[in-house]
């Protein structure tokens, strides 16, 4: 299997409902104020940068299996965004790669800090594991988050 990461397309195909399924999948998640993915209109802000992990083994078909995003706080500080692996793809090290891709871009650009906000249900666990592993730690709220019980901050100092 062939991976590759690269800018996201808005029109191509299967990315609005790459992007749906994960807000759907988090709908049982936590109540409605407690869930902070960005809609894809907000995706496409200019202070945005989303990638996609796709599968490039077959010359004519393309399919999505990752995205993650980096939105900008203040200079400097950005956020961890819309991180999500196809679930039939996890477990293949395609979240690692993006994690590392969105790490390497902020670093190449001057930023400095990333900070992101996940659940603090078992459905996340994967996720806190694997930003833990990459060297995030807990943090208070930034940005406009506030405390909630449903939330976990973590934030990397030196990208």
């Amino acid at each position: 299997m062939t991976v590759t990461i690269e800018r996201a397309d808005f029109d191509e195909p299967g990315l609005a409902t790459f992007l749906q399924d994960h807000l759907d999948d988090l709908v049982p998640t936590a109540p409605q104020e407690s869930r902070h993915a960005l809609q894809l209109a907000d995706l496409r802000r200019p202070d945005v940068r989303l990638w996609v992990a796709v599968v490039t083994d077959d010359p004519i078909a393309r399919t999505i299996v990752g995205t993650g995003a980096l939105a900008a706080l203040e200079p400097g500080h950005e956020e961890l965004k819309s991180m999500r692996t196809d679930p039939a793809r996890r477990g293949q090290g395609i979240g690692r790669r993006m994690l590392r891709h969105l790490l390497t871009d902020a670093r190449s650009r001057g930023v400095r800090r990333l900070s992101l906000e996940t659940g603090s249900m078992d459905f996340f666990a994967p996720a806190r594991a694997l930003y833990a592993a990459e060297g995030f730690v807990d943090c208070p709220p930034f940005g406009n988050y506030i405390e909630d019980r449903n939330s976990v901050f973590m934030t990397r100092l030196e990208v």
